[in-house]
């Protein structure tokens, strides 16, 4: 039997995605916020105020994890309590200036050792075609 070559394109795609992921993850600072603080701020930053449980599901978290990093992150300023305009027995977090310059932060240094390894590796045929994958990557991962 012949390998299915959608099977194997989407082997070789997770394979370098993973990678990357990795070695991004490397490019952080030993002292800054930890990957699921990070993630929990984006979430806010990307989507607006949210309550815990939905912070956890959009992270596959138990909500008693996202709880206790949340009261962190509202201990460090990063993010604020409100209550919920849909439901007052509810409250939403919502991401501050703070939490927003620390992930900036944390995406600078990233960003900065992608740019200079994109620089000094690739030809400007590689770079654009990068740029073009990413936006399918994007697309991909935003399907159901």
């Amino acid at each position: 039997m012949e390998p299915d070559p959608d099977l194997s394109a989407a082997r070789t795609v997770r394979r370098a995605t993973q990678r990357l992921s990795r070695r991004l993850q490397l490019q952080r600072s030993a002292d800054g916020l930890s990957l699921t603080k990070i993630s929990l701020l984006g979430h806010l930053a990307r989507k607006g105020p949210m309550a815990a449980g939905a912070l956890a599901a959009a992270d596959r978290l138990q909500p008693q994890s996202v709880t206790r990093v949340l009261a962190e992150l509202e201990d460090d300023g990063h993010t604020v309590r409100l209550a919920n305009p849909a439901d007052k027995r509810q409250r939403v977090f919502s991401i501050t200036d703070a939490g927003r310059a620390a992930l900036r932060e944390d995406m600078r240094i990233r960003d900065e050792w992608l740019a200079s390894v994109m620089a000094a590796q690739l030809t400007t045929g590689e770079r654009d075609a990068v740029l073009r994958a990413a936006a399918i990557l994007e697309r991909i991962a935003e399907s159901p």
